[in-house]
């Protein structure tokens, strides 16, 4: 049997993740950010194999972030917030680059919010682009204004060359099964704020804590 994220993509999933994850007050949930990043791995599954590189990846971690949920300590990953003060708390993140816990809970998400900005970026044109925009163009101007500046260069030319076998916009608009393409904008609408905001609040987090330059 498929595992999940070998499903279709939709992106009603995402969206209902995303607007799941935020609490009163703003601390983000981890079951549901990995919820929400789960089927963003199936969108870039959809895409075929070019993307291979990053959804293998973005799976391994999610997997990692399920497991400390599923750990004794579950409840101390119950929220972005928690995890990062739990975890700070106990001198469990490699924050001077020892290496020791490479596989910590705080570098394990900081991988996924910054693949999370490039996604939100590439969506965020989708949803304001006209019919003969191309979809390769959008894909790689968001990489490289996000992700690009975290990956090694044979990554960042093997991303440039896989941005070329997008599907175009009207192709790329059907992979989101939402219906006609007013219905997708007007869904990336609602969708793309919502990612934005739990962006913002982690890396705002990760700031105060000098913890963007995790090894």
């Amino acid at each position: 049997m498929a595992g999940p994220e070998n499903q279709k993509f939709c992106l009603q999933e995402v969206l209902d993740s995303f607007k799941s994850c935020l609490s009163p007050n703003r601390e983000v949930y981890i079951e549901h950010y990995v919820a929400g990043w789960k089927g963003l791995i199936k969108l870039l599954n959809s895409l075929g194999s070019v993307f291979g590189f990053i959804s293998k990846d973005a799976a391994s971690k999610t997997q990692i972030l399920v497991s400390f949920l599923n750990s004794k300590n579950g409840s101390e990953y119950a929220t972005v917030q928690s995890m990062v003060k739990f975890e700070l708390d106990n001198e469990l993140v490699d924050v001077n680059k020892k290496g020791i816990y490479p596989e910590s809970g705080c570098r394990t998400l900081l991988r996924l919010h910054r693949a999370l900005r490039w996604l939100e970026l590439f969506l965020d044109r989708l949803r304001t682009s006209k019919e003969d925009d191309k979809t390769s163009v959008m894909c790689r101007e968001a990489y490289n204004e996000s992700l690009a500046h975290h990956h090694p260069f044979m990554i960042r030319k093997a991303a440039g060359l896989a941005f070329y076998s997008l599907p175009g916009r009207q192709g790329f608009l059907e992979v989101m099964n939402v219906g006609s393409p007013e219905q997708v904008v007007a869904m990336l609408g609602e969708a793309v704020p919502l990612i934005s905001e739990v962006y913002m609040i982690t890396e705002e987090l990760y700031q105060k804590h000098n913890l963007l330059d995790l090894p």
